[in-house]
């Protein structure tokens, strides 16, 4: 049992005080008897026993007031709800170039974009505090979720994801950039960053990398970019009627210097993530790097205990004053 104001339980140190001074002012005034002796028995039995007992419930009435007044209360639950102050928007390429089979994992090919997807949700299931945003891009950028705490909702649209739903025959880095970079422009946070995983060149869109690079330095957002793919050439699936029958080997593409600008220029840091161990090291480096003070709220339920001890007080006081009133009403 806790109290609200624990220091109003100061005022039962006064109780003693009281009684003692109460019991100071001598025996009340009498009747006067040509024998007193009619009343001795009066005086030491019915006097002493009910005046003892009225005054026991005087005293248990104001105990009880007294401690309702601190507030005693028993707590129920207690809920820490922690938030950070980091606001995260991911640019994910999604242009046909993506469905190329670079990675292996457990001895099975992977493509690019469905790595970039498994990397991504471990990286959200690591930040549960952090507001994530998701933007897609092509031809054209998308977005996909707001920033949102509700990442339930994130992985979700996540798994719907499938390349070929935008048109992906060309890449939009800019746009991408200054769509997630949008996101972040008037939320108030300690940090604000974009995550860029493309595995190509600009030659889409209207705005052009840097330029996006530099709004973004212009707002305090760092950009972190991701060249997705090994060197050289990867294995791209070749379909037929719906059906993979094979693969042709197409040249890698990620432009590096505009990424490495694009990092520099706003105060992130370029990744190369060509096999999957490196895919994985590279989130956890930025997960290590944006850290910022956790704010912590604690919201606790209790169960007041006031209006209980409020009843019992004035339950015990009426009491008192009607046995006074009554079968042991004392003579003037």
């Amino acid at each position: 049992m806790t109290f609200a104001h624990p220091y109003l339980l100061l005022l039962l140190l006064a109780l003693p005080v009281a009684a003692w001074f109460k019991g100071r002012r001598g025996w009340p005034a009498a009747f006067v008897y040509s024998n007193v002796g009619l009343l001795a028995g009066l005086i030491r039995s019915r006097r002493s026993r009910a005046g003892a007992f009225l005054a026991a419930l005087r005293w248990l009435a104001l105990t009880a007031l007294i401690v309702a007044l601190a507030q005693p209360r028993l707590m129920k639950s207690e809920t820490k709800v922690t938030a950070s102050g980091v606001d995260i928007a991911v640019a994910l390429d999604m242009s046909g170039s993506m469905i190329s089979e670079d990675f292996v994992v457990h001895g099975a090919r992977v493509n690019r974009f469905n790595m970039a997807r498994a990397c991504f949700q471990g990286f959200i299931d690591k930040r549960p505090n952090d507001r994530i945003g998701l933007v897609v891009f092509a031809v054209q950028a998308f977005i996909a979720t707001p920033l949102t705490l509700d990442h339930d909702f994130l992985q979700d649209t996540l798994n719907r994801l499938e390349i070929g739903v935008i048109d992906d025959n060309q890449t939009a880095i800019g746009d991408a950039l200054t769509t997630a970079v949008n996101r972040l422009r008037e939320v108030k946070s300690k940090s604000k960053i974009v995550i860029l995983m493309t595995d190509g060149e600009n030659n889409s869109g209207a705005v052009a990398p840097l330029t996006a690079a530099q709004a973004a330095k212009a707002l305090g957002i760092k950009i972190y970019t991701v060249g997705i793919g090994k060197q050289g050439t990867a294995p791209m699936p070749v379909f037929s009627n719906g059906q993979k029958v094979g693969y042709q080997e197409v040249p890698v593409d990620v432009d590096e210097e505009t990424l490495k600008q694009i990092a520099a220029l706003t105060g992130g840091k370029y990744y190369r993530a060509d096999n999957a161990e490196h895919f994985q090291q590279l989130y956890e480096e930025i997960d290590k790097l944006e850290k910022t003070e956790m704010v912590v709220k604690k919201y606790s339920q209790f169960r007041e205990l006031f209006p209980w001890l409020v009843t019992a007080g004035l339950a015990v006081l009426l009491l008192e004053i009607a046995l006074g009133q009554t079968v042991l009403r004392r003579l003037p």
